[in-house]
């Protein structure tokens, strides 16, 4: 038999096995690309979702003092404690007595060292004018 016929009679074999080869390769590329860009979507929408709670729980679009508590409640005297507050959808926020500089947060403590008992009063305002105010005492033995 010479070289030419068998190659001849193993041709079409060569070719459907090159086809399939082709064709799985595609099919691999598609289904990879595909799941990609489902989960690229799933990625998304939860993103979008996170988003959503952390708006729900910041209190929607409505001005809100989330929280505004000392730590400790009582202090020592000459002792330090923090005064730690939250606010959502507030333009600017206002500690008085002043302690530092304080901004619009959702979470944040400042170092406080009160020698006598002291009301700090925190307000926060938001674009519109709207206030929201708390209060909170702490205690110097």
């Amino acid at each position: 038999m010479k070289p030419s016929s068998l190659i001849r009679r193993l041709l079409p074999y060569t070719t459907v096995a090159t086809v399939l080869a082709g064709l799985y390769v595609g099919y691999v590329f598609y289904a990879r690309s595909h799941k990609n860009r489902e989960l690229e979507q799933a990625a998304e929408d939860r993103k979008i979702d996170n988003t959503k709670k952390v708006i729900d729980l910041a209190g929607g679009e409505t001005l809100k003092v989330l929280n505004f508590y000392p730590d400790p409640k009582i202090l020592q005297r000459g002792g330090k404690g923090r005064l730690c507050y939250g606010v959502a959808n507030a333009r600017a926020v206002k500690l008085d007595p002043t302690v530092e500089a304080i901004w619009p947060s959702l979470g944040r403590c400042i170092d406080i060292s009160p020698t006598a008992e002291t009301t700090y009063t925190l307000t926060a305002t938001d674009a519109q004018g709207r206030t929201a105010t708390e209060s909170v005492v702490v205690r110097v033995r």
